[in-house]
């Protein structure tokens, strides 16, 4: 059920980056609106970040084999990585086309141009709207990737949309100044779209290099560890993202005279414990050493 969201999720998402690619090119080119041929070539940027998104989550789904003992989560942090990669670059060249403009004769604008601009940013809002919610209840690093690709888009929109509309108005009542609105908002947009796509880029960073949770969820799986009687220590407790799983690893002190069954009980316990309060733990690794009371 899970992947069956996921992956209808993605769909969803490639198949409307497609034809709102096509929309705003042709609209654009029809209208003489630069900037919405700049947001459909960002759009179809957007193509292919939600088709690397796309394989990236197949490749996560794949159970764990023998070269790859702890799943294919990272996959689908690779992925994720990749989109922000994309999401940048697209800031960037949305950035120059709009410096660009201002030194350019702001052209005229049309009412056709603004449609498209409105539509696509409603969609967008829906679009991201329904993927993070998904990717959020599933934990999936790629469908939060996609979520934030649309986020951007919706930026993008944004920018449009004031910036026709800007024009609009500006040859309605004869102010020429208006029409510099698109390339304003446009350079506006693109640090948005930049600072969107380090942030995103930098989540995927750390836990490629498998950074820690948070210091409040390793308590929360320490907390379930010392309810367990047998337990007399914690000697480490560390705990990571692999995609959209995490894996705990513990090392915890208990009574020297328990014999190897008893061991086996208890870290079988801990493991039953803390998967059942946290749904996204995949694996609890626990290595027990012995422990004995001070004399």
């Amino acid at each position: 059920m899970k992947k069956t969201a996921s992956m209808l999720a993605i769909w969803i998402s490639l198949a409307s980056n497609i034809v709102l690619t096509a929309i705003k090119i042709i609209v654009g080119l029809l209208s003489s609106s630069q900037v919405l041929i700049a947001d459909g070539i960002h759009n179809a940027g957007d193509v292919i970040a939600t088709a690397t998104a796309y394989s990236a989550m197949r490749v996560s789904s794949k159970p764990a084999d023998l070269d790859h003992p702890y799943g294919h989560g990272k996959a689908e942090v690779l992925g994720a990585f990749i989109v922000a990669i994309i999401l940048g670059a697209a800031s960037i060249y949305m950035g120059y086309h709009a410096i660009h403009a201002l030194f350019e004769p702001p052209g005229k604008a049309h009412l056709i141009a603004f449609a498209a601009a409105v539509i696509s940013l409603i969609w967008k809002q829906i679009l991201y709207v329904y993927t993070m919610r998904i990717g959020r209840r599933l934990n999936s690093k790629g469908l939060i990737a996609t979520a934030y690709d649309h986020l951007a888009d919706v930026y993008a929109s944004i920018a449009a949309s004031v910036g026709i509309g800007l024009a609009l108005i500006g040859d309605h009542f004869s102010y020429s100044i208006l029409a510099y609105g698109d390339p304003v908002a446009g350079i506006i947009v693109s640090f948005l779209v930049l600072k969107l796509a380090f942030e995103m880029g930098r989540e995927s960073f750390d836990v490629l290099m498998e950074r820690s949770v948070s210091s409040v969820q390793i308590e929360q799986y320490a907390a379930l560890i010392r309810s367990v009687p047998e337990i007399k220590r914690i000697d480490r407790l560390r705990a990571r993202e692999h995609g959209h799983y995490i894996l705990v690893d513990a090392r915890l002190g208990v009574p020297g005279n328990l014999t190897i069954q008893e061991g086996h009980d208890i870290i079988r316990g801990i493991k039953q414990k803390i998967q059942s309060a946290h749904h996204d733990v995949d694996e609890v690794l626990v290595h027990l050493n012995p422990w004995y009371a001070e004399s």
